[in-house]
């Protein structure tokens, strides 16, 4: 049975780890990322790797993640959770013991007390910022330093997975998710269409796909001209925009 964000993500990968589980659109930059099974499973990896081993993070610790709809986000998001941490989704300010957000969001990320900051551009390729907020680390210049598997304690069902203002275990999570699956017609073998303006929540565009067995095309600045031919191309099922 599947009771933990970790257990969803990794019977994902197992499904079929080389097929496409997460494909990123931004139809104003022109970037098109996909990540198979595998690949993200490695990002999800090294994220853990990085947290734990670098910032020296553990069990019942939050990490706030002050970022919009993105492939890196969802790394992020499984990342801490794999390492069994706590996710602040970044909206009401708490103490937390590290943040990630983006320039465009630094200013609203500094109402987060946190000692490890880092930052990341959401740029094609995974390429690096060549300007850094101060006093901040660069995400995918030092995720890339950490291990490609990550063997950490099991996460446990009652293990607190979303903090800030949810306080929500893993269980629950988990719970909610399969429901919002349900409302969204989304089930198993799914390839579902998500627009990130009308769907920016986490449990809509990556949590309830997941648990549902289903693989996600994530479109931001979504241009409607191309959605058909998208659809198409990326043999959409459930199209949600």
């Amino acid at each position: 049975m599947t009771n933990t964000i970790p257990q969803a993500f990794a019977a994902a990968v197992r499904k079929d780890s080389a097929a496409p589980l997460l494909t990123w659109y931004d139809d104003a930059t022109g970037d098109r990322t996909e990540l198979s099974g595998a690949t993200l499973d490695n990002w999800v990896s090294k994220t853990a790797n990085l947290l734990v081993d670098g910032v020296g993070l553990g069990h019942g610790d939050t990490v706030a993640l002050v970022l919009p709809p993105h492939w890196q986000t969802a790394a992020l998001l499984l990342g801490v959770s794999v390492a069994g941490l706590a996710a602040d989704l970044g909206e009401e300010p708490q103490p937390v013991e590290a943040v990630f957000t983006t320039p465009g969001l630094v200013e609203r990320a500094a109402a987060w007390s946190g000692l490890d900051r880092y930052a990341t551009g959401l740029l094609p390729l995974a390429m690096p910022l060549r300007t850094l907020p101060d006093g901040y680390a660069d995400y995918v210049t030092e995720v890339r330093n950490y291990g490609d598997f990550f063997r950490g304690a099991p996460v446990g069902p009652a293990d607190l997975a979303l903090g800030g203002p949810y306080e929500l275990c893993h269980s629950d999570v988990i719970e909610n998710a399969v429901e919002r699956a349900a409302q969204l017609g989304i089930t198993a073998g799914d390839r579902v269409l998500i627009d990130t303006a009308l769907h920016p929540e986490p449990a809509d565009w990556l949590l309830a796909p997941l648990v549902a067995g289903a693989s996600v095309v994530l479109c931001a600045n979504l241009d409607r001209s191309k959605l058909e031919a998208r659809s198409t191309a990326e043999k959409v099922t459930v199209t949600l925009a």
